[in-house]
Parts: C-alpha cells; sequence; structure tokens
C-alpha cells in the first residue's frame, strides 16, 4: 500500500509540473487584438495624394520592407500585415482612417502615420482608446509628453531642436542677421518658428524681420516669396512641406533674391526637392540631417548604406534612392522590427510602448555616425541629435559636430 501511495503522489507531483509549464508557456504569449500566433496587424495613414503627397514614398518603402521581412519568415515566426491607408494630408480624412484601423481592421496599433495635422486630429483618441501611435512621421515636439499621452511617441528629431541649431549658428556666424520665415500654418510650422525664436532668445525681435504664414491649400507660395524679399531681409529660413519648399527655392532664384536659405529637414530631400527645384537655385542652402543621404559618395562602400542599396534593388526597385523619404521609411521600419523582437510573445499594447520606451543605442545604419536612439519611461524622442550641411553641387556636405539639441516635451 505505501508503494501505490508513492506512486500517486509521484503522479500527483507530475501533474503539478506539467500545470505549472502549461500556464507557464501560456504566460509567455499573450496578446492584444491585432496579434496572434502568425500574425502582427500594423496599421498606418499617408498622404499618398494631396498636398504632401512627396511624403507617400515613405509609406510604399514600410510596405516593401515589411513584405521582405515577411518572405525571411517574420518577426518571431510572426507576419506582418501592414494596412496603409490615404488621408491626402487631411486631419478629418486621418480620423476617419484613424477609427477604421482601429475599429474595423483592428490592428495592434498605428505605426508613422503622416503629419503633424493629421497626428494632432487623432492624439486624443488613440490615447483614449490606449493604442499605440508610434514613431508617428512627424516632429512636433508634443509628441514627447509620456506623462499626458502615454500611447503617443516620436522617432526623428524634433522641429524646435532644428531650428534652435539654425539660430545658434545664426548669432555665432551671423549675429546682425535680419531674418525672413515662411512657414506653414499650422502646429508643423508654428513649431519650428516657436524653436527660432527661442533660440534667437532675447535678440529674436530684432532679428526676425518679417513674417509669412501660407495655407496647404494655395496653389502656389510665390507672392509671399515677393513680400519677404522686399523686408530687406538677408536670411531665409523656409519651413514647407516638399512641394512649397521646391517654389519657394525656384522663387528665390527667379527674384534674383540673394539670402543666407535655411531649408527645414523635412524637406531636404534631393530627389523630391533639390532636383525638381533646380540643382543651380539650391546652391549653399543649409539645412540639418540625422540620416545618410544616398547621393553622397563617400557612403558608397559603408556596410549599412549596401544594405540599403541592396534592398532597393531587390525589394524596392522602383524606389527613388535620392528621395530621402525612402531612407527615413527604411529607418523608422527598421525600428519598429526592433521594438517587436524585443516584444517576444508579448504583444500588448501596454508591451509595445514599454518596448519602444526601452530602446539602448540602437542604431539604424542608415543613421549619420555618432547618431543614436535611446528611449526611457520619460522620455519620448527616439532621435535628438542632428549635424547641419550644406548644398554643393548635386549633393548635401556635411559640416561641423553632430549636435545635441534636447528640446523637452
Amino acid at each position: 500500500m505505501p508503494a501505490m501511495q508513492l506512486r500517486v503522489g509521484a503522479f500527483s507531483a507530475a501533474l503539478a509540473v506539467l500545470a505549472a509549464t502549461s500556464s507557464g508557456a501560456l504566460a509567455q504569449k499573450k496578446y492584444d487584438t491585432g496579434a496572434t500566433d502568425t500574425e502582427i496587424k500594423i496599421g498606418n495613414i499617408m498622404p499618398y495624394s494631396g498636398p504632401a503627397s512627396a511624403y507617400g514614398t515613405i509609406g510604399r518603402t514600410e510596405a516593401a520592407y515589411f513584405k521582405k521581412i515577411n518572405a525571411a519568415g517574420g518577426i518571431n515566426g510572426r507576419k506582418i500585415n501592414f494596412i496603409s491607408y490615404d488621408d491626402a494630408y487631411s486631419p478629418p480624412k486621418a480620423v476617419e482612417q484613424a477609427r477604421k484601423l482601429v475599429e474595423s481592421d483592428e490592428v495592434l496599433f498605428i505605426f508613422n502615420a503622416l503629419g503633424t495635422p493629421s497626428n494632432s486630429a487623432i492624439h486624443k483618441y488613440m490615447n483614449a482608446k490606449k493604442v499605440p501611435q508610434l514613431f508617428v512621421a512627424t516632429g512636433a515636439t508634443k509628441w514627447n509628453d509620456p506623462k499626458e499621452f502615454p500611447w503617443t511617441m516620436g522617432w526623428q528629431p524634433n522641429y524646435q531642436s532644428e531650428t534652435q541649431i539654425y539660430a545658434k549658428y545664426l548669432l555665432k556666424n551671423k549675429p546682425d542677421a535680419k531674418i525672413a520665415v515662411l512657414y506653414q500654418n499650422d502646429d508643423y510650422g508654428k513649431d519650428y518658428l516657436k524653436g527660432l525664436k527661442d533660440g534667437l532668445g532675447a535678440k529674436a525681435a530684432s532679428m526676425i524681420v518679417a513674417e509669412e504664414s501660407f495655407e496647404t491649400t494655395e496653389p502656389t507660395i510665390d507672392s509671399h516669396i515677393v513680400k519677404l524679399k522686399s523686408s530687406g531681409a538677408d536670411v531665409f529660413v523656409d519651413i514647407a512641406t516638399p512641394k512649397f519648399a521646391a517654389q519657394a527655392i525656384k522663387k528665390v532664384a527667379e527674384i534674383e533674391w540673394k539670402p543666407l536659405h535655411f531649408l527645414n529637414n523635412v524637406s531636404a530631400s534631393v530627389g523630391s526637392v533639390i532636383k525638381p527645384a533646380g540643382f543651380q537655385n539650391a546652391q549653399d542652402i543649409i539645412s540639418a540631417a540625422y540620416l545618410k543621404d544616398a547621393s553622397d559618395p563617400q557612403w558608397d562602400n559603408d556596410p549599412g548604406m549596401k544594405e540599403f542599396y541592396a534592398f532597393l534593388a531587390k525589394d524596392f526597385p522602383e524606389g527613388d534612392k535620392l528621395d530621402q523619404s525612402t531612407v527615413v521609411g527604411y529607418g523608422v521600419s527598421q525600428t519598429l522590427v526592433q521594438v517587436l523582437k524585443q516584444c517576444g510573445d508579448n504583444l500588448t499594447r501596454e508591451n509595445i510602448m514599454k518596448q519602444a520606451a526601452n530602446l539602448q543605442d540602437f542604431r539604424t545604419e542608415v543613421m549619420l555616425p555618432g547618431i543614436k536612439i535611446n528611449t526611457g519611461p520619460d522620455d519620448f524622442a527616439p532621435i535628438s541629435q542632428l549635424q547641419l550641411m550644406r548644398f554643393k553641387g548635386e549633393r548635401w556636405n556635411l559640416f561641423g559636430d553632430v549636435i545635441s539639441a534636447d528640446v523637452g516635451g
């Protein structure tokens, strides 16, 4: 009899171990809506049409990159189902598409939706729903506010950092500058303008001699450029999306205005802005970069850029290597893949945000040397470094050091 009791005891113990390991296995796999054993459903909103359609390249690059990831087996055995909709850079349309992605398509999160106005329109909705609004494709400073908006995170350097860097440059190299500013009349344009004024400090009032805002519904900004020239300014700060930035570069040349021209990074693409505006019209423009420029021969033998060129050749042959949006789409997709790898089998929305806020010295190799991605529970600004560059010939030339700008949310 004692032997029998022993066997029963051993059997019970074995059952207990089995139950523990089963629950352990179940505990390891955690899913929210949009994730399964085989799939991760990701939403995206892009301006494939409308005034900012040049940025549509970002969404197309992302789709091609995730297709490449899926062909190689996916992430932790799961394929990415990337659902991307057009909002034509219209905030009401962005709201409609976000609701569709969250409530109808039931995505796990929305990734890299583009535009400050569009993301602003869905900001409260995404946080109320507790659905990650991850790595938004806009540099507005407000995306770094983990306390008030824990479900929203930026990716690129913020706009205020960038114009503060231009302000520092002017104070040092051209302290008597007379500055004319062109800016898009929305949160994006105003954020850049605030950074410039903050950077100039007490001298902003005397140095900025003219400000002209424009609406994205205007067919041309030519009249604004003529007005800015008449202010007698010798520095032009150009805060515009690609279509209008190209128009500005052309018009400045046409009316033979010769200011020191600063162009915001979001329109520094050689392929979609500089080339259409004419290389001859863009000489000596200053901008800032955090990504390598595929038109720069110094990266021809760079291992990271070789991988990027191989991706274009094999997976995205219609992609233009000269279009900076292609490099952006590639770099931000690689960052997301890192986050999803870190998530392992815990694909809850909460863990997506937790891992996105736990990136330590991560680099996608299309970033400039010395620039790294770092995030934390109180730091939702992944990239906060930039380097100045000047346009010469048919490409940008980097100059100076990598500058760290730390502007809080």
